[in-house]
């Protein structure tokens, strides 16, 4: 896996003025599949650094890699209207860069609240979507674990270093994640905050808590069978973290159900959500685009032929 990935920093305006984040890793030359990065609720596209290294990789093969961070996150504005942090809102941001960027038929790797994203671009522009990779997301959210994360977002206090940031976070994530070692921990404290003059700074806006907070778990959180079954149209993979507490394996089950040709994994030693960072799943995850492009080529040529 390369560890040397090298990107470049992207901004586009929204639709309603705010200046958003992009992380390219570029691939020139590639005719491969390009990827979009979703990340969950509170992340960044950060979380993607070494997913991203490894899959524009030129020695490997390369494609371009798009990490975005949603209004409100990692590098991108903070919104003044705090109940601008919807999905709807989110999948719009995405949709209009990837449009800007002439992005179409992308492999959309979304991770929890970008899985829901993919699902909702496949239903409101589904040639945007060519491949779906679904981390530790699905149709159905466990209560239980929605309950967690409303639990502590804009809860978590700001470390006053990073020493400080790995242990709160090993404090926080451990127990779920005993596959991650104590020194990954702080790799992954930069993920999760904002580096500011050397020193931890938020990740993201506070204000997220309040989109959070005011949901009503029963009634806003209805099932997405219907976003999901949109995506079957396209080559999808599902990762489920061993011990995640958002998506159940019945859910998994029935996923496969409504679309026989899905494939997926479940990640030993994680829980919500796999953090794409280790080698297997990296590998499987680079095995399903390669295999995916070569599926895309074969039925291009079949069309041709029947034309």
């Amino acid at each position: 896996m390369s560890e040397t990935g090298e990107w470049h920093d992207v901004y586009y305006t929204s639709h309603d003025g705010l200046r958003l984040h992009v992380r390219h890793y570029p691939a020139p030359g590639s005719s491969r599949r390009p990827v979009v990065c979703l990340p969950g609720l509170t992340r960044n596209a950060r979380d993607f650094h070494r997913l991203a290294a490894t899959l524009a990789d030129p020695r490997r093969h390369r494609r371009a890699v798009y990490c975005l961070d949603y209004r409100g996150r990692g590098l991108s504005q903070y919104d003044p209207d705090w109940r601008n942090y919807a999905p709807l809102i989110e999948c719009i941001d995405v949709l209009d860069f990837m449009t800007l960027a002439d992005i179409h038929h992308a492999a959309v790797i979304g991770t929890s609240r970008g899985g829901i994203i993919a699902m909702i671009m496949a239903v409101l522009r589904p040639a945007a979507v060519g491949a779906a990779v679904l981390n530790d997301i699905g149709p159905v959210i466990e209560r239980d674990g929605l309950a967690r994360i409303i639990g502590y977002v804009g809860r978590v206090p700001l470390p006053a270093d990073w020493d400080e940031a790995a242990q709160l976070i090993r404090e926080m994530s451990a127990a779920d994640f005993p596959a991650i070692s104590d020194e990954e921990w702080r790799e992954v404290a930069h993920q999760w905050f904002n580096d500011e003059n050397g020193a931890p700074s938020p990740g993201y806006d506070p204000k997220l808590a309040k989109a959070i907070t005011n949901l009503d778990i029963e009634r806003d959180i209805p099932a997405m069978w219907p976003q999901f079954i949109a995506l079957s149209r396209v080559p999808v993979l599902t990762l489920r973290g061993e011990n995640s507490d958002i998506l159940s394996e019945e859910t998994v089950e029935g996923m496969a159900q409504h679309n026989p040709r899905m494939r997926r994994a479940t990640i030993p030693g994680q829980g919500h959500a796999p953090l794409l960072r280790d080698d297997d799943t990296i590998h499987l995850i680079e095995q399903f685009l390669i295999e995916t492009d070569e599926e895309a080529h074969t039925n291009a040529s079949h069309l041709s032929a029947v034309a």
